[in-house]
């Protein structure tokens, strides 16, 4: 369904030293980082679409996270999300609620939800039975 993603950040290197454990954990690859445009991306394992793209607003304009917005990852399982938002909170992240069943979406959906450090609500989520 989806091509890519991509999220505004206001500090290029700071975003960047923000995300890349993050999708590490996940098991997403390096697609590019080009530092002097600044932009980088990741993508599932063997190149696979969607990726997700970290940039400063094409436009120029100053980064706005906005309010409603959310990028979710799946992770393979439980301890991957329980991993990624550790390291999310390690690399300064805002918890918006820490990992843990939300039935109320489904009876498997275990997520974990925080903020990065340029306001974007992310969200990592396993939809499998333990």
């Amino acid at each position: 369904m989806l091509s890519h993603i991509f999220v505004s950040v206001s500090d290029f290197d700071r975003a960047l030293a923000f995300y890349q454990p993050l999708m590490a954990a996940l098991g997403h690859e390096p697609r590019f980082c080009e530092p002097d445009l600044p932009w980088a991306g990741w993508h599932s394992a063997g190149g696979q679409r969607p990726y997700f793209v970290i940039c400063h607003p094409h436009n120029g304009a100053a980064h706005d996270p906005g309010n409603g917005p959310m990028t979710a990852f799946t992770a393979p399982s439980r301890a991957v999300v329980d991993a990624v938002y550790g390291a999310a909170l390690q690399q300064g992240a805002v918890s918006e609620g820490p990992p843990g069943l939300r039935p109320h979406y489904h009876p498997n959906y275990y997520g974990a939800y925080f903020r990065d450090p340029d306001g974007n609500k992310l969200c990592v989520v396993c939809h499998d039975p333990v």
